[in-house]
């Protein structure tokens, strides 16, 4: 019965070590903004297109 009380509470001294992890990791800002650097990776060549094109339409509109 003793090793039951000894495995209860090394799990709660684990389980308030990541609850502290945890709250730590979210007040320094890792979980800030996990959706936009993801998905502008997956944009980052229409980006470019668009401004290439800009700058053409610029410099033709320049020279007229």
């Amino acid at each position: 019965m003793s090793v039951i009380y000894m495995l209860i509470s090394i799990s709660i001294v684990v389980a308030v070590f990541f609850l502290y992890a945890f709250i730590k990791a979210v007040r320094s800002g890792q979980y800030d903004d996990d959706y936009t650097p993801s998905v502008r990776m997956l944009f980052d060549d229409e980006l470019v297109k668009e401004t290439n094109e800009n700058q053409i339409n610029i410099t033709e509109e320049k020279q007229l």
